[in-house]
């Protein structure tokens, strides 16, 4: 009989299923967007850490490399400038294992996504 693994059914358990080099940063990028963005609902979406206040703000994951945050692409776009010594797509930022995470920019990037969200956002509803 083979035994399947278990998915995650909350942060916690992601982040301590996760690689152990990760662990550490995705605590730090968990207890960033929780001080960003105090009111929000803490929940797995497709599989991945996120935080909602009336939608979903952001999301993160661990990857072999990277710790990924997808903070939607209006964010991406907003943060163009800041962002531009990491590998970005249209929704997501990757930021590399080997580095210290830039703590004041997620902070940053969150609280856009909070005052996104209280306008009315139409994106990503929960």
């Amino acid at each position: 009989m083979t035994s399947k693994t278990v998915r995650p059914t909350s942060i916690t358990e992601y982040i301590n299923a996760a690689p152990k080099e990760a662990q550490k940063k995705l605590r730090e990028m968990r207890a960033c967007i929780r001080a960003a963005a105090p009111g929000a609902k803490e929940s797995l979406k497709w599989g991945m850490p996120a935080f909602s206040y009336r939608r979903i703000l952001v999301m993160f994951a661990a990857f072999k490399h990277h710790i990924g945050l997808y903070p939607t692409p209006s964010a991406v776009k907003a943060f163009e400038k800041d962002l531009s010594k990491f590998v970005t797509a249209k929704g997501s930022i990757q930021f590399p294992l080997e580095k210290p995470l830039p703590l004041p920019l997620i902070r940053k990037i969150t609280a856009f996504r909070v005052r996104e969200s209280i306008e009315e956002d139409g994106k990503w509803k929960t």
